[in-house]
């Protein structure tokens, strides 16, 4: 079985970062590839960001879709480009914030959410609408350290401190971290904060794994079938859909 993990954002140092997680839960004889996308921005911090990140996210589908991948994880908690990679693939696609809320929907009656900046904070919120856990989401909160700052080692102590505030503040029981960039804190802040911490690196890649397992793929047919054939042009043009291919 192989799943690529793809971080949707070009800094290669998180790329490793979040494909070491992956592997942490992958069973044996699971392949898991790191992906860091050819184009694209350094990190995914607004709605600017995240719409210029998906042309390099989908290249990477394809590619993968042209080696025989069986699934992937989008590593971005913005869940940026699910709906066009799941038309894209045949395999399932799994992006970390649906993962990380469904997994922690299951371990107590409420979570928060501790993201990086506030101004991604609608975003966790729309997500949490979007996938039917409004009832379980109890917050979202901001440690405010920018993506490529999170390496820095007084980062761990911000962001412990905001889990707890955040449990605190919602009387939550458990806490999804709203960052790829975080992924390798979980047992930490586990030990820090006293309530789960999900890591929806983990909780995707866990997901992918079941699917595959169980012989399900992508439904062929409705919104998520394939896209239909088309000439792109401009920067654009690499991405047309040839009439000869069959993605079903």
């Amino acid at each position: 079985m192989r799943i690529r993990v793809i971080n949707p954002n070009t800094t290669a140092a998180m790329t490793a970062v979040i494909e070491e997680c992956a592997k942490s839960v992958a069973a044996p004889g699971v392949l898991i590839e790191g992906i860091t996308p050819s184009m694209g921005p350094a990190s995914i911090e607004s709605h600017y960001d995240e719409a210029l990140a998906v042309p390099g996210l989908l290249a990477e589908i394809a590619a993968g879709e042209a080696a025989g991948v069986d699934g992937y994880v989008i590593a971005c908690f913005g869940d940026p480009g699910l709906d066009a990679a799941r038309e894209l693939a045949r395999g399932p696609v799994i992006g970390i914030a649906e993962a990380a809320m469904y997994a922690a929907s299951h371990l107590g009656r409420s979570f928060s959410v501790v993201t990086t900046l506030a101004r991604t904070a609608g975003r966790a919120h729309d997500l949490a609408e979007r996938y039917g856990m409004q009832r379980f989401c109890a917050g979202v909160h901001a440690c405010e350290i920018p993506v490529l700052e999170l390496e820095d080692p007084k980062a761990r102590r911000v962001i412990a401190d905001a889990c707890r505030d955040a449990v605190h503040a919602d009387n939550s029981d458990a806490i999804v971290l709203g960052c790829a960039g975080m992924a390798d804190l979980c047992e930490y802040l586990t030990e820090e904060v006293g309530v789960p911490v999900v890591d929806g690196v983990a909780a995707a890649t866990l997901t992918v794994q079941s699917l595959v397992t169980m012989g399900l793929r992508k439904s062929g047919r409705g919104e998520f079938a394939a896209p239909l054939p088309k000439r792109y042009v401009g920067l654009l043009t690499g991405f047309g859909i040839d009439e000869q291919e069959d993605r079903a």
